[in-house]
């Protein structure tokens, strides 16, 4: 009898330890994403996308930045556009960097936390362990795209899904198309049955959604030439172009097609065909992107007799999702034309109409929207139905109007309504901290996410066959 009322004791004793542990837990947890500040970590940050975070301030996020990273060039242009962010005579932020550099700088940061979200951007080689290693320590993570770049570092990433899961903690990429004006336009447009109709299946020849973007390697953010790491064309350490920017391209086409709904890749995809080429890159456009006078050994044994190196940033792929054929291609050349800039061209069929970004020379390289009646439909109805739409989407978007050209119309959007590429990092990071201040990510983000990096790794292992 004894016996039993001691164990009963303990029992309550544990019980009540394990309750107050839970309830210190949640608190805690509540503490650093609703009540308290966000405090950031920075892996390593190799790309330049790791800066533009940390372009604004944010409320949630406290002014303490402590980053890790081995030592080198690459932390130190980080740095520098940091300062410039705080040093600008327009709203400066007021960042401070807490810096480590050395070769062990993933175990200092997994074993001081000194932070609770880890900013990835950089090296890709290594980034899907470096994911699975923060969230295995309970830390979130907002990654740069892509989170992995082949087939290997796919089941990692599944894996640091369910571990974040089980941690409760966030893993997150950043996205930043979805808050491009013309891409919202886009989707709503596409949404509205009365202008769109309903999405066309379509086929191999003739997918339904079409997605193409060039970009370059050459080119200015924040005014400034960029200056790319040696290692960003080794493609064992960057990724090919089948695995990068495609993440954005794809992530639209589920965001428009399948505005919140969860896609299981194991169901809902098939990867049906994919093909990779070469951009050539002589020593003297290396030299002028890197600002290295010469390729690294590592690159040497891949150039081609007139020594300049075949680099793998281009491709395309068709695949099925929800039994709709999809079709996406990307180009990279090393510098715009005059005047021009990295283009963007989308199109939904849909059996009423078609909506379609162009960014070609015509448009001077500036992206716009235009609608055009489906083959066989009344171009007379879809007038109608689109001075309706356009005229309730004028309160969010002033300023916004049709123009009337030959078979189509251009839907006009005003200036004012155009922010760039860099000003979208900003609203991408209140999504995520907005999610962190609930504690969970939507579902269909989750789904959508691992379904997305399946697409990418999959037509990579196509088009190497």
């Amino acid at each position: 009898m004894v016996r039993n009322i001691v164990l009963s004791v303990i029992s309550i004793c544990l019980l009540t330890t394990f309750l107050s542990c839970a309830v210190q837990q949640e608190g805690k947890m509540e503490d650093t994403a609703a009540g308290g500040k966000v405090k950031l970590m920075v892996l390593n940050p190799g790309h330049y996308h790791a800066s533009l975070v940390q372009k604004s301030m944010y409320d949630q996020v406290a002014p303490a930045v402590y980053v890790y990273a081995p030592a080198g060039a690459e932390v130190q242009e980080y740095l520098k556009r940091i300062e410039s962010f705080n040093d600008r005579s327009e709203e400066p932020t007021s960042w401070q960097e807490k810096v480590y550099t050395g070769d062990d700088y993933l175990e200092k940061m997994l074993t001081e936390k000194p932070g609770n979200v880890v900013v990835m951007s950089g090296n890709n080689q290594k980034k899907t362990m470096y994911i699975k290693s923060a969230v295995d320590a309970g830390l979130n993570v907002f990654s740069d795209k892509p989170m992995c770049i082949d087939a290997a570092g796919f089941r990692l990433l599944e894996q640091a899904f369910d571990t974040a899961e089980q941690r409760g903690v966030l893993l997150y990429d950043i996205m930043t198309e979805r808050f491009n004006v013309l891409c919202i336009l886009q989707k709503m447009l596409v949404l509205n049955k009365s202008v769109f109709g309903e999405l066309k299946k379509g086929s191999v020849d003739e997918p339904a959604v079409v997605k193409e973007s060039v970009h370059h390697f050459f080119k200015y953010v924040s005014g400034t030439p960029i200056k790319r790491p040696r290692w960003y064309f080794d493609s064992t350490q960057q990724g090919e172009g089948l695995v990068d920017v495609t993440t954005h391209l794809i992530d639209l086409m589920m965001w428009t097609c399948f505005s919140e709904e969860p896609i299981d890749y194991r169901k809902d995809i098939s990867v049906l065909q994919a093909r990779r080429w070469p951009t050539m890159l002589t020593r003297e456009q290396y030299e002028k992107v890197t600002r290295a006078t010469d390729f690294p050994e590592y690159l040497k044994g891949k150039l081609n007799n007139e020594g300049a190196l075949p680099y793998y940033s281009n491709g395309e792929m068709v695949f099925e999702m929800k039994d709709i054929y999809m079709k996406l291609a990307v180009s990279w050349n090393f510098q715009a034309p005059q005047g021009g800039g990295d283009t963007h061209h989308s199109l939904f069929r849909g059996s009423k109409a078609n909506v379609i970004i162009r960014q070609g020379k015509e448009e001077n390289y500036r992206p716009e929207l235009y609608v055009e009646p489906a083959p066989g439909t009344s171009g007379v109805l879809l007038a109608a139905s689109l001075k309706r739409a356009v005229a309730g989407l004028q309160s969010k978007y002033p300023g916004l109007a049709l123009k009337r050209l030959t078979n189509s119309w251009q839907v006009i959007v005003a200036d004012e309504h155009r922010d760039g590429h860099e000003a979208h990092f900003r609203i991408v990071t209140e999504k995520f901290l907005q999610y962190l201040s609930q504690g969970k990510l939507p579902d269909w983000e989750v789904s959508n996410m691992i379904a997305k990096y399946y697409i990418t790794t999959r037509a990579l292992e196509l088009a190497s066959q």
